[in-house]
């Protein structure tokens, strides 16, 4: 079985604006910066590639690539988020660096099992800092064995509209 999750990567437009953000208002320190000259298959490239370090050890990642063309705009949180576990004292702190900065920051909005913060980062990707709260263990003890159940009933009425629609 996969072990855990080591790091997750999205395109930049500028690695120091992500840096800024990530390390500065996000809190997560910048672990490493690799500049890649070559492609696995040999091919000259211009690529920087940072990480950002969690407390568990895994990453967010980020390339930049200059002059390659990426549509980036900003996210909608159902289309694409990342969402990072963070205690209060650090959601105050990020929303405090955020507001200083002049950067987009919503919430806190009630989840049941979390308590959700969210911010946008200088490539329009959505950043949410989950907050746990008092009944997030027995949701996650319990949410599996439903799991299953749900996502069927999901897609049964899916398809019962489907069809309604033709």
């Amino acid at each position: 079985m996969t072990q855990r999750l080591h790091h997750m990567a999205f395109r930049c437009r500028d690695s120091e604006e992500t840096r800024v953000f990530y390390e500065e208002v996000i809190g997560l320190p910048l672990a490493a910066a690799l500049p890649i000259e070559a492609s696995a298959t040999g091919r000259a490239v211009r690529v920087m590639h940072t990480f950002f370090q969690l407390k568990d050890g895994s990453f967010v990642a980020f390339f930049e690539v200059p002059g390659a063309p990426f549509d980036f705009k900003d996210q909608h949180d159902f289309d694409l988020h990342m969402a990072l576990e963070a205690d209060q004292d650090d959601i105050d702190r990020a929303v405090a660096a955020a507001r200083a900065r002049g950067v987009e920051v919503r919430g806190p909005s009630e989840h049941g099992f979390i308590r959700s913060t969210y911010f946008r980062d200088p490539n329009g990707y959505v950043v949410e800092l989950a907050l746990r709260t008092h009944i997030h263990d027995a949701f996650e003890a319990e949410a599996p064995k439903a799991a299953r159940a749900i996502l069927d009933a999901w897609r049964a009425r899916n398809a019962e509209l489907a069809a309604e629609a033709t």
